[in-house]
């Protein structure tokens, strides 16, 4: 673990370092994936039953292609009423958040008599990618399938690793409480290349969404333009920025909850007091003793866990810009004045009461977030990646006369006399 002070003399050095880390799969996977990619795109179904064997362990001709809706529904009944109940809680507040992104239509008529406006629609097939290797998650299906399901989305096709034929039956009761339509018992690169190109058994979409190793993220890198994707991500991470008016061993316990991910996550402490942090430090050797994810936490967090001391927490929003995190704790006496000069960062939880990880699950914003400094650019998952927007324009004779004229002096400019014509054979011109 890493510690810095903005005092020492050498700290931008050191920071730049931190920031400039790549942290994603230090194998260059875009050689393979191209090609896993090219036999997909060739063989299709004989292509994903050969890499599921490789890779999962297990016969598709054996333990099935697809999970029936029965299954799905079969794993929703044998909750136990506690799951249940989260289940239903976590899908009810994604819902009724990702509803209020759905965009309104617009049409209106300038002062040039010019009818303009646009209309949203959904993308008629979405394939979803739901993380199975090291763990599986039901609250990354919710994540992926909800909001598509609000944008109006008809065909859900989920795509998900397992090992030996093994689903997770929380998987499947996600996918029967969201209302996906399809679930794949394949992964991986090959699972992403068939939902982009489609195969004999598995149609292709318009969009695939949601997280992965390093190869699905290089995969959807290497297919956008193919089919639509909502982002690149790499592995997790989590900036906190505390004072030492908290429980030490609440923040550790935060940091560790992203380094528990995968032993490339990271976790970033900015604390003004450095008892503060050496506490916090302590406390995570603790915490890290009790974690049955012990050896992956403490991996991420000996090789890329920071913690940073800051003379003042107005320095803070600075390094947090150029950190640009996945997600942003801030718990200090005044969260929301920090927040507002942090302008890059995926999602931000505001006070001492707010851990990250009720984010990924209950509260209701997208958990699926731009990591790897992406947030500069890039915003989480929400029900406009599953829209898209046509615009429309609308002229009587009035209006081409009121604007016509300055595109047929652009279109001759630019060398394009049939375009120029299009537009001065409507306004009578020879």
């Amino acid at each position: 673990m890493l510690r810095l002070s903005s005092s020492d003399p050498d700290f931008a050095e050191a920071f730049a370092r931190v920031v400039s880390d790549r942290r994603e799969s230090a194998v260059d996977v875009a050689d393979d994936v191209a090609a896993i990619i090219k036999a997909v795109r060739a063989r299709g179904d004989e292509a994903l039953a050969e890499y599921t064997a490789k890779f999962d362990g297990h016969d598709l001709d054996v333990t099935g292609w697809q999970v029936d809706a029965e299954a799905c529904k079969a794993a929703f009944d044998a909750l136990t009423p506690e799951l249940r109940s989260a289940l239903e809680l976590a899908a009810s507040r994604i819902r009724a958040y990702h509803e209020a992104q759905v965009p309104e239509d617009r049409d209106y008529t300038d002062d040039a008599g010019v009818r303009l406006g646009a209309t949203w629609s959904p993308v008629d097939a979405a394939g979803l990618y739901v993380p199975g290797g090291r763990a599986a998650y039901p609250s990354s299906l919710l994540m992926n399938a909800i909001p598509a399901k609000v944008a109006g989305v008809e065909r859900l096709v989920v795509v998900t690793p397992t090992p030996k034929g093994d689903v997770n039956p929380l998987v499947l009761a996600a996918a029967h409480l969201a209302g996906v339509d399809e679930v794949w018992r394949v992964g991986g690169a090959h699972a992403v290349a068939a939902l982009a190109y489609g195969t004999d058994r598995i149609a292709p979409v318009d969009v695939v969404t949601g997280p992965g190793n390093a190869w699905v993220a290089e995969a959807k890198r290497q297919l956008y333009g193919v089919v639509g994707i909502d982002m690149v991500a790499g592995p997790s991470e989590i900036l906190v920025i505390a004072d030492a008016r908290n429980d030490a061993h609440r923040i550790a316990a935060d940091l560790l909850s992203q380094a528990e991910h995968d032993p490339t996550s990271q976790s970033i402490l900015i604390t003004d007091d450095t008892s503060f942090a050496q506490a916090v430090a302590d406390a995570v050797e603790v915490e890290l003793s009790a974690l049955a994810t012990q050896e992956t936490a403490r991996t991420s967090w000996t090789d890329n866990g920071v913690i940073i001391n800051v003379a003042s927490f107005d320095e803070a929003p600075a390094l947090a810009n150029a950190l640009a995190a996945e997600h942003v704790e801030i718990a200090t006496d005044d969260p929301e004045g920090l927040m507002r000069s942090i302008r890059h960062a995926g999602s931000v939880f505001l006070g001492r009461m707010t851990p990250e990880a009720v984010g990924d699950y209950v509260a209701g914003p997208n958990h699926v977030l731009p990591t790897g400094r992406r947030a500069r650019f890039s915003s989480g998952l929400s029900v406009l990646d599953f829209m898209k927007r046509t615009s429309f324009i609308q002229l009587d004779q009035a209006a081409l006369e009121a604007i016509g004229p300055a595109a047929v002096a652009l279109a001759d400019a630019e060398g394009l006399p049939a375009h120029a014509r299009s537009i001065s054979i409507r306004l009578g011109q020879s």
